[in-house]
């Protein structure tokens, strides 16, 4: 699947995140900004990355501003992003493509 326009999942409440997507052409670019990037920066840039991967996302700008999700919150927040970048609105395969 590939971000075919701009989208955004999410929200800036606490233990929420807000993931914004965009179309690229040099692989991902991903820029995160958390308030506990040091302890889970890793896992966080992981989850994110893997969701793109199972997504079949190649190419792409994506943001993430992180108040403290949970790694469900962040592939949910992803996935809904790049469904919306596809304006997939009707038979949304939720969870069946995260794992």
């Amino acid at each position: 699947m590939e971000i075919k326009k701009a989208a955004m999942a999410g929200t800036l409440e606490s233990s929420d995140a807000q993931v914004s997507v965009e179309p690229g052409t040099k692989g991902i670019e991903l820029s995160i900004e958390s308030s506990v990037i040091h302890q889970f920066g890793r896992q966080i840039k992981a989850t994110v990355l893997e969701t793109l991967n199972r997504l079949g996302v190649t190419d792409g700008k994506v943001t993430v501003v992180d108040k403290g999700a949970l790694d469900c919150t962040l592939k949910a927040r992803v996935e809904c992003a790049v469904y919306r970048s596809n304006e997939v609105a009707e038979n949304l395969p939720w969870g069946g493509v995260i794992r």
